[in-house]
């Protein structure tokens, strides 16, 4: 396509994971995309997807949409705008600009060896951060289901041993890749662990994917308080499915991938930490959730 003053620069290939765009435009574009928007702005197609909307707020759209039978998801950022960036930092949040995060967050990914979602559009461009327009569009995973889903039952009807431990170690493995390659995901609950049911999951073959990554971190190396924040999300979202401690105990030797006594000695006050924020997550949950509250 031709390019013009101020237009986004095509990748045949994505760039590489934590090299953002210099606040440039950028733009990446694999099939079907290249070809169904060959001569098009990117921007206004992608604006103009059309399907079913799962999540609409200010300054971000998102939806589920299907080209030649395939689905897709979309993610759709129109800038925040300075209030929503001035009012994120004053209570010391970290604001979510664009889809930027996202698509980087998915290259480190994939270059780990975690399994996540494959990008198959991604533009960026403006220079204002409280302008910036971007969207990201991924191909939609399927058949799967959230762990969460998978395990809600697990109290009642608890899985085969050797299952539930597979799936222990792998969301560990993940998690430990995860953090040990820069990335941290913000929001690491057990429902954006999707798990793949064809073919059906045993212990010596499971796929599981990560997903959700619009808030997630990319550096060089993961701070230890972001780390400690995925863990504790993971710990908060797994209390009622009916983990004994023994299975917490596997989590944690697979996750430092060191003998458990040594892990027990050496990573005592995030033990401490784990619990005390499982109890207040779990706390402001069911406050927010409790009969005749609105969510």
């Amino acid at each position: 396509m031709s390019q013009g003053a101020g237009e986004a620069r095509e990748h045949p290939s994505p760039p590489p994971a934590g090299r953002g765009s210099g606040g440039g435009p950028i733009l990446f574009l694999d099939e079907p995309f290249r070809t169904l928007w060959a001569g098009q702005d990117p921007f206004r197609a992608a604006a103009a997807l059309q399907g079913r909307v799962l999540r609409e707020l200010e300054g971000r759209r998102t939806l589920r949409t299907e080209i030649d039978g395939r689905g897709y998801y979309v993610k759709l950022h129109r800038g925040v705008g300075w209030g929503e960036i001035f009012k994120n930092l004053v209570t010391a949040r970290l604001p979510v600009l664009g889809a930027e995060q996202e698509w980087l967050a998915l290259r480190r990914l994939t270059e780990l060896g975690v399994d996540t979602m494959k990008a198959v559009a991604f533009g960026r461009r403006g220079d204002n951060p409280a302008r910036l327009e971007s969207f990201i569009v991924t191909e939609e995973l399927a058949p799967t289901v959230s762990l969460e889903d998978y395990c809600r039952d697990w109290p009642v009807q608890p899985p085969a041993p050797a299952l539930k431990r597979a799936l222990i170690a792998r969301v560990a493995e993940m998690a430990r890749r995860m953090h040990a390659g820069g990335v941290n995901h913000r929001d690491c609950y057990i429902c954006h662990f999707l798990l793949h049911t064809t073919p059906a999951p045993t212990p010596d073959a499971l796929h599981l994917s990560l997903i959700d990554l619009h808030r997630a971190q990319v550096r060089s190396r993961t701070p230890r308080r972001w780390r400690d924040k995925d863990l504790a999300a993971l710990h908060f979202s797994s209390l009622e499915i009916g983990l004994t401690v023994r299975d917490r105990l596997r989590f944690l030797r697979a996750y430092f991938d060191r003998p458990l006594r040594e892990v027990l000695q050496e990573e005592a006050p995030l033990l401490a930490y784990l619990g005390r924020e499982g109890d207040r997550l779990m706390e402001r949950f069911q406050r927010k959730f409790a009969p005749g509250e609105s969510a």
